[in-house]
């Protein structure tokens, strides 16, 4: 989440007006994240997200994130459910860009994860990919391996500035990520970004998850390798199999793993880290002018992309 595009009072105001929610009394920009613009929105009915979509995200792919949203939470995921106005409609246009509201989840996100975090997160991920089976869109991930190359020279001549070496270890592994990656693992609904922000607790309790706009058809193992690049790391940037260990075994108390699947683990784990460090690469390098957003060290991901080029197996992530 981020803000890139203002919103005046008066034009939110107007916005509003298509609904059922009462005056608005208060509105604040959300500066977590990098993609769209947000805004927490308080109403006389209550409290709500108001997503304004950017550049990146195509309003051809809003009716597969705004359906998926009301069927996941049809299906008792909680997650966020679109509000619609007072014509049924859940997409606007405000200031110029494609906008919706969403109904607001209580909760706190977790900065360090402990293994019981993880083995919460590990059963929502399953539950989540059991919810999607049966709904009827797809959208095919456009942040896989195909999509790599053009993202490296999106980041254009400044890679080396940021790590020395940094475009020829890129360069290596896209060969070698090209050559190894998994075709054939069973697929559905992916959430493809559940990192700690995205994933909400009270107390010890998961309270729901959040941010579907990576959502997309893909391997239902590549979230469980996005999750252990994002969960699984300690502050000093060692891998916790503890942490690892309690993801994966949450996750597979709800959903069994096939052999394939765990066999992938670490060419899927090194592709994630590598996928997120080329975005968080681009977007270091191409902040908007006096955008409201706080850009993410591509050279965390860099330091994860060293250590799963060392693993063999899925051992190494607490596998047993």
């Amino acid at each position: 989440m981020a803000v890139y595009t203002d919103v005046s009072d008066a034009e939110l105001s107007a916005f509003l007006d298509r609904y059922d929610m009462g005056a608005l009394l208060s509105c604040k920009g959300i500066a977590e994240g990098v993609e769209n613009s947000n805004y927490f929105v308080h109403t006389e009915g209550g409290n709500f997200i108001l997503t304004l979509y950017e550049k990146r995200v195509s309003a051809d792919d809003l009716p597969f994130f705004i359906g998926l949203m009301d069927h996941l939470a049809s299906r008792g995921l909680n997650c966020p459910r679109p509000v619609r106005d007072r014509a049924g409609e859940a997409l606007g246009t405000l200031n110029g860009r494609p906008a919706a509201l969403v109904t607001f989840l209580d909760g706190v996100w977790i900065k360090q994860p402990s293994a019981e975090h993880c083995g919460a997160l590990g059963r929502a991920m399953a539950e989540l990919h059991r919810a999607g089976a049966d709904f009827p869109l797809r959208r095919p991930n456009g942040l896989s391996v195909d999509s790599w190359p053009a993202l490296f020279a999106a980041a254009g001549p400044g890679a080396d500035g940021v790590a020395p070496g940094l475009s020829a270890l890129v360069r290596e592994e896209l060969a070698v990520l090209a050559d190894r990656w998994p075709r054939g693992l069973p697929e559905g609904v992916v959430h493809a970004d559940l990192f700690p922000d995205n994933v909400f607790f009270l107390g010890d309790r998961l309270s729901g998850l959040i941010d579907f706009y990576f959502a997309c058809t893909d391997a239902l193992s590549y979230d469980l390798a996005v999750c252990l690049n994002a969960w699984c790391f300690a502050p000093d940037g060692a891998f916790d199999p503890a942490r690892g260990r309690a993801l994966l075994d949450g996750y597979r108390a709800v959903r069994p793993l096939s052999a394939a699947e765990v066999e992938a683990l670490p060419v899927l784990a090194r592709g994630a880290a590598l996928r997120f460090m080329l975005t968080r690469l681009v977007d270091w390098l191409n902040v908007p002018p006096g955008a409201l957003v706080r850009p993410k060290d591509p050279k965390e991901y860099l330091a994860k992309l060293r250590f799963h080029r060392t693993v063999s197996s899925a051992e190494a992530y607490g596998f047993a």
